[in-house]
């Protein structure tokens, strides 16, 4: 039996090679001229960019966090966390609800009073469950945390009104304990999210290394890279996967491709082009600065949910690793999502980078003057948006897919807000189920 793994990703490549071990036949169609989906890395003048967001290597799962830090070897790096939260001018420890003593004075007495009020309200019933995501923030922090920092940083990230999100993915957002809360706002350190904690991060080659290396581990014959899918069919037992110009043949397929694109290549009927339509995902536009000092500063990522500032995360590689930078030089990654084709997708590079370099130096994050390099990047498929039909439109798409004896893995294949740990977790017991 021949697998064929369409798309060159994280899950693909972890795919490919999982079944390399078992000894099993597959091959790798990629659309790009180099494998890395989401997580490609640019290296440029010296410096090292993720441009498909900032990425860390972090897992609950020891299977999965030993998985990644045995590709990397010996070239990682352990870091401790350091992330902010840029509001009214003052840098609040992240998450926002573990940092209430770093707000103004008025603005933290409001956080712990709406929530322990809305605490008193559940306990008494007079609290209705939420359906949305905005009811959600509400439900479980309160007023306070809520227009402040959660409402309006979830609005801009998004680009999609919160009362239309759904609650499919919130458990990714862990709920404080009040005695958290209360220590948070008198200044007794607290954490949250502790699970990230402590992360690693690749030494050289930015987050692009994991790719390499498990391109390393996979022979160069079973990747076929520049074959963009363009048309699957199956005759008489088997699958005919074509780029328009050459044709692939296997016995049975796994899709890591984005499920629009699958469905496209299938030729789906009406019905399930229209659910696929209305699956709903933001793009992302990345800004890379390299800088003429040799530190910003000390943080790992900058959270901010000013709606006049164009980025809503920044991230400082040069933090990460001594080894993605010039030496005497720092970097920064702003990130900017967008709905593909919309004013912020269309905007020229040259206003994209002019626009950040102005708000980084207005926010006295950067001056202006020591920025040595810039480059902008887009991606298409950044974030799964839950919108409230999100489970209606994908039963139908995933129904039609499996109809069809199509395996699903990875973040747009699934169309499921996976990190790059559940996406490996998913292959590994992927692997674990198949008949050989």
């Amino acid at each position: 039996m021949e697998i064929g793994i369409l798309g060159g990703g994280l899950s693909g490549l972890s795919l490919g090679y999982l079944l390399s071990q078992k000894r099993v036949k597959f091959e790798i169609v990629e659309k790009e001229k180099e494998c890395g989906g989401l997580m490609k890395t640019l290296c440029e003048d010296g410096f090292t960019f993720d441009y498909g967001g900032s990425h860390i290597i972090f897992s609950k799962d020891k299977e999965v966090l030993n998985f990644m830090l045995h590709l990397l070897g010996d070239n990682k790096i352990k870091i401790r966390r350091n992330a902010k939260i840029l509001y009214k001018g003052h840098y609040v420890k992240y998450p926002f609800e573990n940092g209430l003593a770093d707000l103004p004075k008025q603005d933290n007495f409001e956080c712990l009073y709406y929530f322990v009020q809305n605490l008193i309200r559940k306990e008494k019933g007079e609290l209705k469950k939420p359906s949305n995501l905005k009811e959600w923030f509400y439900y479980n922090f309160g007023k306070g945390v809520s227009e402040k920092y959660l409402i309006p940083y979830n609005e801009k990230i998004w680009k999609y009104p919160l009362k239309k999100i759904g609650l499919g993915w919130v458990e990714r957002i862990p709920n404080p304990p009040l005695e958290d809360i209360i220590k948070s706002s008198l200044g007794i350190e607290t954490e949250g999210y502790i699970h990230q904690l402590y992360f690693y991060y690749p030494r050289v080659g930015g987050i692009q290394a994991l790719i390499r290396s498990l391109e390393e581990k996979i022979a160069s014959k079973h990747i076929i890279t520049n074959f963009e899918v363009k048309k699957i069919k199956k005759e008489d037992g088997k699958w005919i996967i074509s780029n328009g110009k050459k044709e692939r043949i296997y016995d049975k397929i796994f899709s890591t491709i984005p499920i629009h694109d699958l469905t496209k290549a299938m030729n789906a009927q009406k019905e399930i082009r229209e659910a696929v339509k209305n699956l709903k995902y933001n793009s992302l536009i990345t800004v890379m600065i390299g800088l003429n000092v040799p530190k910003i500063n000390d943080l790992t990522w900058l959270y901010i949910p000013d709606k006049n500032i164009l980025t809503h995360r920044v991230s400082f590689p040069s933090n990460f690793s001594p080894c993605v930078a010039p030496k005497g030089k720092s970097s920064i990654l702003a990130e900017i999502t967008c709905n593909e084709g919309d004013q912020l997708w269309r905007m020229k590079d040259e206003d994209l980078i002019e626009t950040i370099k102005n708000n980084l130096h207005e926010l006295k994050i950067i001056n202006k003057k020591d920025i040595c390099f810039s480059k902008v990047k887009r991606v298409r498929y950044a974030y799964i948006i839950y919108d409230l039909q999100y489970y209606d439109n994908i039963k139908i798409v995933k129904k039609f897919i499996r109809e069809r004896g199509i395996e699903l893995i990875g973040r747009f294949a699934e169309f499921e807000y996976l990190n790059m740990d559940m996406c490996i977790k998913n292959v590994l017991n992927k692997v674990a189920e198949i008949k050989l």
